[in-house]
Parts: C-alpha cells; sequence; structure tokens
C-alpha cells in the first residue's frame, strides 16, 4: 500500500521558517516526480513546487521562488519542503503528491498524495 506520511507544519511569524516533510512508503521517491500544492482558505488548490524523479531538477511557483526550495533524500525515501521568509499570504493546507513520470503542476496528473499539514503564518 502507497503512503505519502506529511509532517512539518505549523504556525510561525511573518519571515520565519518551515519545513515540511513528505515520507513515502510503498513506493520508492526517486522513481516518481513529487509536487507540493497548497489551498489557501477558501481558495482552490495551487501548485507551489516539485522535483523530477530521474534529474532531481526542481520547479517553483513565482509566488515562492527564490523563498522555498524542496528537495529529496533518496537514504530517507522522503522529500521536503523548506520555507523560508514566510509571508501571510503563504498560509495554507499544503499537501505534497507523487507520480511515476516527469513532474507536471497539473494536480490532476499525480497518482499518489499525502494527508496535507496546514501551515499558518501570522503578521
Amino acid at each position: 500500500q502507497v503512503r505519502l506520511l506529511q509532517s512539518g507544519g505549523g504556525l510561525v511569524q511573518a519571515g520565519g521558517s518551515l519545513r515540511l516533510s513528505c515520507a513515502a512508503s510503498g513506493l520508492t521517491l526517486s522513481g516518481y516526480s513529487t509536487g507540493w500544492f497548497r489551498q489557501p482558505p477558501g481558495q482552490e488548490r495551487e501548485f507551489v513546487a516539485a522535483i523530477a524523479w530521474y534529474t532531481g531538477t526542481t520547479s517553483y511557483a513565482d509566488s515562492v521562488k527564490g523563498r522555498f526550495a524542496v528537495s529529496r533524500d533518496n537514504a530517507k525515501n522522503t522529500v521536503y519542503l523548506q520555507m523560508d521568509s514566510l509571508k501571510p499570504e503563504d498560509t495554507a493546507d499544503y499537501y505534497c503528491a507523487a507520480r511515476p513520470e516527469g513532474p507536471t503542476r497539473s494536480q490532476d496528473r499525480y497518482d499518489y498524495w499525502g494527508q496535507g499539514t496546514q501551515v499558518t503564518v501570522s503578521s
């Protein structure tokens, strides 16, 4: 059974940092592209970042570029989203997702999803 188990959310002040984790079981993340998405309160879920399965190439939404960084630890079968210089507008439920092909910003193309973790940034 495939599971993506997320951890690391919470409450932080503006300008602070958080690191989200997405630990996989039942699949090897190095063979999957992993995306991070977020859903702000009352809004649609949106793409945040992704890391490609083979090359490890990363991509980011313009709103987080330069502040967020996605990485993967193959030994731990875990993908991380390091979030720095957080802003109140980063407040959202964050989700990781995996697909056995190249990364995409389209959430409909991901096969497996984490349970979500809440991030709240206070001003």
